[in-house]
């Protein structure tokens, strides 16, 4: 009896640890599908298999909720393509490229990819968690590409430009196609090979940025 009881426990206690995750990971689903404004805590609380008030012990409202799910899920994310750029050997153009095949593999192709939609569309209504996330994931990502586009005009490999300004046109038809896919695609007849759309958006972006031998 002794070694069942304690079987039980560890199961317990590796269930009570693992909640968290479950609730944060539930929530970005909802989030996904139904916006901020829509998802209830019971609704987190029912996909997660968990009562509302197991919610309430881990998160004290529904915007700290979100900004776990993007602390723990996104922010990751990021960390890893600043490491990847802190370590990269090669060309700038080179990294640009990775970094943007990267952010569509784990951030376009997957549900991740519903965030920015969300954030474009409820951040007037929530200017705070707009704030957070513009802080903690798009200045971050944006800021790599402009490093990197600073560097690659002081070697000669890219033309003189604005930074800033190159970043953005960089980085707005990924974050476009995005958004794209996560509403009006639905009802779009015309589709599009996504992965050829990336490609080729790399190809001009890099055919009028590169200096010419």
């Amino acid at each position: 009896m002794h070694t069942s009881r304690s079987n039980c426990d560890c199961k317990w206690r590796r269930r009570k640890e693992a909640r968290p995750a479950e609730i944060i990971d539930a929530a970005l689903d909802l989030f996904v599908v139904k916006g901020f404004n829509a998802t209830k805590l019971d609704d987190v609380a029912r996909k997660a298999g968990v009562s509302k008030g197991t919610v309430y012990l881990y998160f004290e409202s529904k915007e700290s909720l979100f900004r776990e799910v993007v602390k723990q899920i996104i922010v990751p994310e990021v960390e890893k393509a600043e490491q990847k750029a802190a370590e990269f050997v090669g060309s700038q153009s080179e990294l640009l490229k990775l970094l943007m095949v990267n952010w569509w593999e784990v951030v376009g192709k997957t549900r991740l990819g519903g965030i920015p939609k969300l954030m474009v569309s409820e951040a007037a209504n929530f200017p705070e968690l707009a704030e957070f996330y513009l802080d903690k994931v798009v200045s971050r990502a944006r800021n790599l590409v402009v490093e990197s586009i600073k560097k690659g005009v002081e070697s000669g490999e890219f033309k003189a430009c604005d930074p800033v300004a190159t970043a953005r046109l960089f980085l707005a038809p990924v974050v476009f196609a995005v958004i794209w896919d996560k509403s009006l695609a639905t009802y779009d007849k015309e589709d599009y090979d996504r992965d050829e759309y990336i490609r080729m958006h790399a190809n001009n972006f890099f055919d009028g940025l590169l200096q010419t031998k």
